[in-house]
């Protein structure tokens, strides 16, 4: 009998409609061990993004499937805010005390800009909602936590690619959200050794879709981040035309911005090897932490792409000539951010072999096939 008969551990995904949400709940289910629940409040997600994980896995299943494989291509999903803890203790009550055998909490706001001008409501959302997810946890007896954090958490590093290692003075409320709700699962961790085990998972920059472009990034609203934005111009989505370049002073190779951008089926990937990691509080991750069982890892590439970089291979990927203008630097941007990856590879066995052109190639692919995102039909 092949191992994924034994019972399904069961686990909640916060923010499992988003962009990398709906990409880690794929991946977790194409695993066949693990019942799978959602929790979104679709601020920035759609709820047909799961519809769609849901519909690729069930295309997925072999012939021969067992009704425990095809229970595990069926997620639960519910449309809660996490900052409202009642809403969160009714969907734990469901499964009862230890019925959730673990957390991966992504749901977060995560533009930097907006945070700068909305502190509170980033500190409410991504510190506040941690702190009453792992009270509730705490309450139901599940205390294993994937945390989804950021490679903001390091502002501006001193050395480049970026060790693990390297003092954490994020310079955006965004990132400090990020810092202190790693503080708060790592002090929890320390006040009961061996109770709780938790993996802080600092994504450096996700990017593609998954290959059959059935789900991707959708961002509600004006997309902020790079890539989206320039799919959106290709297809025609962004009136105006012209891609303004912040800076072209900064210390790189052409001047501009440097960006380690990973495949997000390769992102998502880690959360599955992180998960494997808490199984057992003597799992190697651990070895070097007997104060309490709280780790952190870099996800990236550990290579670096500038803006200008990332232009051409999205030209080459959509046949797009797109056109950009160099303006000011803008407030916050730091010069590198790359991974090194190497902890995460030596202690997790995580790896990101999916190039840049693939990443362009499957976002492109998403992105031609959904002109409006999850709304096109």
């Amino acid at each position: 009998m092949s191992h994924h008969q034994e019972p399904l551990r069961t686990v909640l995904v916060t923010g499992g409609a988003g962009y990398i949400g709906s990409h880690v709940v794929y991946c977790l289910a194409k695993t066949r061990r693990y019942k799978i629940i959602s929790v979104d409040n679709h601020h920035n997600s759609h709820s047909s993004a799961l519809n769609q994980v849901s519909q690729l896995m069930q295309d997925e299943l072999p012939q021969n499937a067992t009704e425990q494989d095809r229970q595990s291509t069926e997620f639960d999903s519910y449309n809660i805010d996490l900052t409202r803890s009642e809403q969160l203790r009714g969907v734990f009550d469901k499964y009862g005390k230890g019925g959730i055998w673990g957390v991966i909490h992504i749901a977060a706001y995560k533009a930097v800009g907006e945070s700068t001008e909305i502190p509170l409501t980033y500190y409410e959302n991504n510190v506040s909602a941690t702190v009453k997810l792992l009270q509730i946890m705490d309450e139901y007896d599940c205390t294993r936590i994937v945390y989804s954090s950021s490679a903001t958490v390091y502002g501006t590093p001193p050395d480049v690619p970026i060790p693990e290692t390297t003092r954490l003075q994020a310079d955006s409320p965004y990132g400090r959200s990020k810092v202190m709700s790693e503080t708060v699962i790592q002090d929890l961790c320390q006040s009961q050794p061996g109770r709780w085990l938790a993996v802080a998972l600092r994504y450096f920059n996700p990017a593609g879709a998954h290959p059959s472009g059935r789900i991707g990034e959708d961002p509600v609203g004006k997309p902020l981040n790079l890539l989206p934005i320039l799919a959106h111009m290709a297809i025609g989505r962004i009136d105006d035309s012209t891609l303004k370049v912040f800076g072209n002073d900064y210390p790189t190779r052409d001047g501009t911005c440097v960006r380690d951008y990973l495949h997000v089926i390769d992102l998502a990937s880690g959360h599955l090897l992180a998960l494997d990691a808490l199984i057992n509080k003597d799992s190697k991750v651990f070895h070097d932490k007997p104060q309490g069982k709280y780790k952190a890892y870099n996800l990236g590439k550990g290579r670096g792409q500038s803006v200008l970089e990332m232009i051409e291979a999205m030209r080459k990927a959509t046949g797009f000539n797109y056109k950009s203008v160099i303006v000011g630097r803008r407030a916050g941007d730091v010069p590198d951010l790359t991974a090194d990856p190497s902890l995460a590879e030596k202690e997790l066995g995580f790896k990101a072999p999916q190039d840049l052109e693939t990443m362009c190639r499957d976002l492109w692919n998403w992105q031609s096939k959904h002109p409006k995102g999850f709304d096109s039909t």
